[in-house]
């Protein structure tokens, strides 16, 4: 099923998206529709065990997440359900007399003490089953067979909200929609007549789980579930326990923008939980919280609440981000404009705002814009407000944001009235545009090292109708490191203009390799408000030293690396546990990555060659015959010198290619263009000569 595209400026002004009626309950025997309760009119928000404490939790520890949610300021936040997900029930999930139980170790008083406890703080309590029949090595547990038993006990137990996978349910080769349907009415006609919302989660996806009917799949749930769910799971789940990426953050949130049209109040699409620190940057989580917001989605936290940082804790309860995402109009955002490395995403609001998205899918920082026209505003004046750094200015049209790699500006937009406000001036993050002679590759990020002088630039935009006067920029380097300005600085900047401050960098020649943040500062003055001022950063990479002599690349320190799924694995296949096989050739060195992937190297213009054979490891073959196609590229300096096309398993490649001249070095595997399911990807015996 490919993404429709969401690109109707016109429909937006009519005001598209307007949230459709309620879902309603599923019929009695006649066939007719009753209507249900809203259950959940605008996204319910919770925290759930899967990710942050695995399968492995106990009364004590989800008391202690309840108490932290609480005292942390996350329940009054709206962060209200406990969820347990798969983990809460005995090894024996049922007794002799057909009922479920929790497991008698971990839970030795059963869940009704633990529901009670949650209840007690204020909090609502969410429990998980599966639609299939109970196959052991497949699921926890199921209900097929005993949807009403169970919705019954559910109820009984008093818990507020279920969870229902869809392991067994593939295992069992149950079709989706008339299960969840037998679900859903088992659940509303439950015995103790209690509200529960209903949380549908088929996580089943093709090509990441292999090859299945399209109706048994999470892209297709949106036909069925809004008329029997509050919300359903539009595609797999975002990571993995421990191990939750950047790159299938946006995936699902790809996946989760097909249909906006099916979300309304009660009903919504959902794409999977929230995962502060498992795995992304700040950065990368702020723009996922920005994500989730704006596609009206259910807000679960995945991590340990326990544990979470301040910084984690304030992005997950800021109140502009929340308010977004509680707008009662429950309209789950939509592309404006084409897809590509930026792109914008506008959601209307009740009171007539929107909320505007500038995604920065790149590498590099990047000044994104759009105008208000494009949202379906109408006006020349316009109100802005920063969700993310409480800002609010004026702007004459122009919409415009300093995003970072991977990041994301919020921004509600409204027309303005009254006296004119302050010009929305956007001061950029500082970006490194050359280093020596060597223009930095677009959309790469930068790298430098020790020695090197580096062309930086600051660009600052005025948006406003009226001009700003004396704007400069400070910048400042870590300790060591010299800045030197280039240039004169304006003595106003117009309203629809825009300046670039530019400064030669010096690295000495001992820099620390690792991470180095520019920071600037941009000021400016306006009339009748005085002086104002910015602060924007941003980090650069410092290489390490480069590889000298003839040596397996494996060997030598990286500057980044990514895999489809876990980590690159030195000279073992991805994951580690097997040695590096191609065709039945071991190699005692190289590199194991799944699909899609990048390694990134420094040679510093001090390498000669570069060998390699590339292809499929033999560990594919204990998988299946699906999948198990890649593509291998060695790009340097941003210039492709190896395109392997399509390899598949039985065909590997040799890669033999002059690296003189080259500074930054890149190890890219592809997909082959059927989803990287089954996609083990070795670069072996991989050897630089230096």
């Amino acid at each position: 099923m490919k993404p429709r595209a969401l690109t109707a400026l016109a429909a937006l002004a009519a005001g598209l998206l307007v949230a459709p009626a309620p879902a309603q309950a599923v019929g009695d025997a006649s066939g007719t529709p009753a209507p249900a309760q809203l259950l959940s009119p605008t996204p319910y928000q919770g925290w759930n065990t899967y990710f942050g404490l695995g399968g492995d939790f106990s009364e004590q520890s989800v008391r202690e997440v309840a108490d932290a949610l609480v005292s942390r300021g996350l329940a009054a936040a709206g962060y209200d359900i406990v969820w347990l997900d798969g983990g809460w029930q005995d090894p024996e999930p049922r007794t002799a007399a057909g009922d479920l139980q929790a497991d008698r170790t971990r839970f030795p008083n059963g869940l009704k003490p633990l529901v009670d406890y949650i209840h007690a703080k204020g909090l609502r309590a969410g429990i998980y089953t599966d639609a299939g029949p109970y196959i052991p090595g497949r699921c926890g547990l199921g209900s097929g067979g005993y949807y009403q038993r169970d919705a019954d006990q559910f109820a009984a137990w008093q818990f507020d909200a279920v969870k229902v996978d869809f392991l067994c349910g593939i295992a069992a080769d149950l079709d989706p929609k008339t299960v969840y349907t037998d679900f859903a009415r088992a659940l509303r006609d439950n015995a103790s007549k209690r509200p529960i919302i209903f949380n549908l989660c088929n996580p089943v996806t093709s090509p990441d789980w292999g090859d299945y009917p399209e109706e048994q799949q999470s892209t297709y749930s949106w036909s069925y579930a809004p008329a029997i769910a509050q919300s359903w799971r539009t595609y797999t789940d975002v990571g993995f326990v421990g191990d939750i990426k950047f790159k299938d953050v946006l995936r699902n949130y790809d996946a989760n923008a097909r249909h906006p049209e099916v979300a309304g109040p009660g009903h919504f699409n959902d794409p999977d939980y929230l995962a502060p620190e498992l795995g992304m940057s700040d950065d990368e989580f702020r723009t996922q919280m920005t994500l989730w917001s704006v596609a009206a989605a259910p807000l679960v936290i995945g991590s340990d609440v326990r544990k979470l940082g301040r910084t984690s804790v304030e992005i997950l309860a800021d109140p502009d981000a929340l308010a977004i995402n509680q707008d009662p109009a429950g309209v789950q955002a939509v592309r404006v404009g084409p897809a590509g490395t930026t792109e914008t995403w506008v959601k209307r609001l009740a009171n007539g705002d929107r909320a505007v998205v500038l995604l920065n899918r790149g590498e590099s920082p990047a000044i994104l814009t759009t105008s208000a026209a494009s949202t379906g505003l109408t006006g020349s004046r316009f109100t802005v407000r920063d969700a993310w750094t409480n800002r609010v200015t004026e702007s004459a049209g122009t919409l415009s944001a300093a995003v970072p790699a991977h990041g994301a500006a919020l921004l509600r937009v409204g027309t303005a009235h009254g006296a004119p406000g302050v010009p929305h001036v956007t001061a950029g993050l500082p970006q490194v545009t050359r280093v020596g002679a060597i223009p930095t590759p677009a959309g790469s990020a930068p790298v430098v090292a020790g020695g090197d002088e580096a062309t930086v630039e600051v660009v600052v935009r005025n948006d406003g109708a009226q001009p700003v006067s004396a704007p400069r920029v400070r910048l400042t380097a870590p300790d060591g490191w010299t800045v030197r300005a280039l240039g004169t600085a304006p003595k106003s900047l117009p309203g629809g203009r825009s300046a670039t401050f530019t400064f030669a960098v010096a690295l000495p020649a001992a820099a620390a390799p690792g991470s180095a943040t520019l920071t600037a500062t941009t000021s400016y003055d306006v009339a009748g408000r005085g002086r104002l001022q910015q602060s924007t950063a941003s980090s650069v990479v410092v290489a390490p030293v480069p590889p000298d002599g003839e040596v397996p690349l494996s060997h030598h320190t990286w500057i980044s690396a990514t895999s489809g799924w876990m980590s690159p694995t030195v000279d073992q296949s991805v994951g580690g546990g097997s040695p590096i096989s191609l065709v039945g050739q071991v190699y005692p060195t190289g590199l194991g990555v799944a699909s899609p992937s990048t390694v990134r190297y420094y040679v510093g213009d001090r390498c000669t060659r570069l060998t390699a054979t590339v292809g499929l490891d033999d560990a594919v073959r204990n998988v299946g015959p699906e999948g198990a196609t890649s593509t291998f590229q060695v790009v340097a300096d941003g210039r492709v010198l190896f395109d392997s096309g399509v390899v598949t398993r039985d065909d590997p490649r040799q890669v033999d290619v002059d690296l003189g001249g080259v500074r930054v070095l890149d190890l890219v595997v592809g997909d082959g263009g059927d989803g990287g399911y089954n996609d083990r990807a070795d670069w072996a015996g991989l050897t630089a000569n230096c």
